[in-house]
This record gives structure tokens, C-alpha cells and sequence, in this order.
């Protein structure tokens, strides 16, 4: 055998492998399964997209094939266009089981022509009650647009096409619980809320427009993915080895951005809400601004 081709031989499997990984990168078939929805919900495009339907009958979801203990998750999505009224479209993470721990984006559908309202929360230990809500400064349902989880021991940061919307920070030590101990699952839907999502549920879903359709494709994970109670993240690894996400901050840029939705963008803040609260704020509101 030449020294050329034993060469060859070597580097194939490599070349393969680094193939492989580029293809599952993002693949629905290889990251997601389709839990509910009797076919309403199907994988398109050859795994790199999925699209998620509602009609009077039944929504549709998929949950992430792995669980995890923090990462960076990241999702592109076109929301339902025109009156998607009554809608709801979430991307969010969960445990399961009583006193469950969930990281929340969830899309509340409006009536053609007004701005969609994006809600987010954070569940720990059951209970969340810690609710932001902001309009979008762009049209969801022209184009895909990325949302971003980053989850770690110290804080939440929730992207829009990586501009930081919202930090929630780990205030354990004033005594209140953080979600950091229980894998949680991705978990994608689209469903019918009429009853709260539009305007209070004022406004109630117009059966006429549908089926509605939401899309969702580049389905990207980095974080620690948790097998037999396992983390795939070596507990040994040096700060100079860990990924970006696992003591992400925000530069100047971020803060200035934060501050930018924060001001002009958000539509609801618990930490403002003295009507829903009459007894204070929880002690997270006063220790810091961005939450």
C-alpha cells in the first residue's frame, strides 16, 4: 500500500465525519420529533425546515429529541401572517413533572395590521409569574427572524436576531428559586389561546383564515445535553475550554441594545404591574433593572 493512499484512507472517515456533522447541524429529523397534531405538523425541505399548523380541530408541536442542563438554543421562525388573532407560536424549554422549571417565548397572534406581542417568562420550581412583553420592531411573518435561549448557572438572556430583549439573573441568594437543576427539553407549538392571547381575549380566532401556518427551520443546540441523568459537559473543563454561552455577558453594545427594547419596545413588565402585585414587587425587581 503507498504511503498516498494509506493517507487517503485515513482522512476519509475524517472528511465524512465532519460532513455528517454539518448536515445534522440543524436537521429537524435528527434533533426534533413531532409529538402531537396528527400530521398537522411536517418536516420539509429534507430536515432543515418544519412547519407547525392550527385549525378548529387540533394545533400541532415537536419537542427536542435530547434534554438539557443550559446551552445556547436557537430557532428561526416565520410567524402566522395576516389576522392571527387567538394564536398562539411558542419556542420555549421545560422540564416536567410537579414543580417544573421553564424558560418562555411565546408569539401572541393580533389582528392584521397590528404589531404581534412577543411574551416571555421564567418558571422556577413551578412558578413563574415573571412575565415581559414586547412588540417587535420588524414584521415576523415576512421573513424568518432568529430568537435565542441562553441559558447557564448565572442568568437568561432571550435574543431577537441576537440582540439581547430581556436578562433574567440568578438571585438565589435573596431567596429565590432559579431554574438549575432540572434538563429541560425544547419544545415547539402552535395552538389556539383566544381566551387570554389577543388582546386580553378580547379578540377571538377567526376560523375563516384558516389553516394557519407557522414555520420554523436552522434548529441549532450548543449546550449540555443530559443522558441517564449525564451531562455531556465534562464537569473538568477549564475556564479557557468553555463555550461562549456558558459565562455569556453583555458588552456595551448589548447593554445599549437592552436598554434600546427595553424603553421603546416593551409593552408589559411584572416588576411595574402595582395592580397585579398591591403587597411589592419581588426582590428581583429592585436589585436590578434589566430582568
Amino acid at each position: 500500500m503507498s504511503p498516498r493512499f494509506s493517507f487517503k484512507m485515513l482522512i476519509l472517515p475524517i472528511v465524512m465525519a465532519s460532513l455528517w456533522a454539518a448536515a445534522s447541524a440543524g436537521n429537524f429529523y435528527n434533533l426534533a420529533d413531532i409529538t402531537w397534531g396528527e400530521g398537522r405538523g411536517k418536516i420539509t425541505e429534507g430536515g432543515r425546515g418544519l412547519s407547525l399548523s392550527l385549525d378548529k380541530l387540533s394545533g400541532s408541536g415537536f419537542q427536542s429529541k435530547n434534554e438539557y442542563l443550559f446551552g445556547r438554543f436557537d430557532m428561526q421562525l416565520k410567524l402566522v401572517p395576516g389576522n392571527s388573532a387567538g394564536t398562539v407560536t411558542t419556542f420555549f424549554l421545560s422540564s416536567q413533572g410537579a414543580g417544573h422549571d421553564e424558560i418562555d417565548f411565546e408569539f401572541l397572534g393580533n389582528v392584521s395590521g397590528q404589531p404581534y406581542t412577543v411574551h416571555t417568562n421564567v418558571y422556577s420550581q413551578g412558578k413563574g409569574n415573571k412575565e415581559q412583553q414586547f412588540h417587535l420592531w420588524f414584521d415576523p411573518t415576512a421573513a424568518f427572524h432568529t430568537y435565542s435561549i441562553i441559558w447557564n448557572a448565572q442568568k437568561i438572556i432571550f435574543l431577537v436576531d441576537n440582540s439581547p430583549i430581556r436578562v433574567y439573573n440568578n438571585h438565589e441568594s435573596a431567596g429565590i428559586p432559579f431554574p438549575k437543576s432540572q434538563p429541560m427539553k425544547v419544545y415547539c407549538s402552535l395552538w389556539n389561546a383566544d381566551e387570554w392571547a389577543t388582546q386580553g381575549g378580547r379578540v377571538k380566532t377567526d376560523w375563516t383564515h384558516a389553516p394557519f401556518t407557522a414555520y420554523y427551520r436552522n434548529f441549532n443546540i450548543d449546550g449540555c445535553a443530559v443522558t441517564s441523568g449525564a451531562s455531556s459537559c465534562k464537569s473538568t473543563d477549564s475556564a479557557n475550554n468553555a463555550r461562549p454561552w456558558q459565562n455569556q455577558e453583555l458588552d456595551a453594545k448589548g447593554r445599549n441594545r437592552l436598554r434600546w427594547v427595553q424603553s421603546r419596545h416593551m409593552v408589559y413588565n411584572y416588576c411595574a404591574d402595582s395592580k397585579r402585585f398591591p403587597q411589592g414587587f419581588s426582590h428581583e425587581c429592585k436589585r436590578s433593572r434589566f430582568l
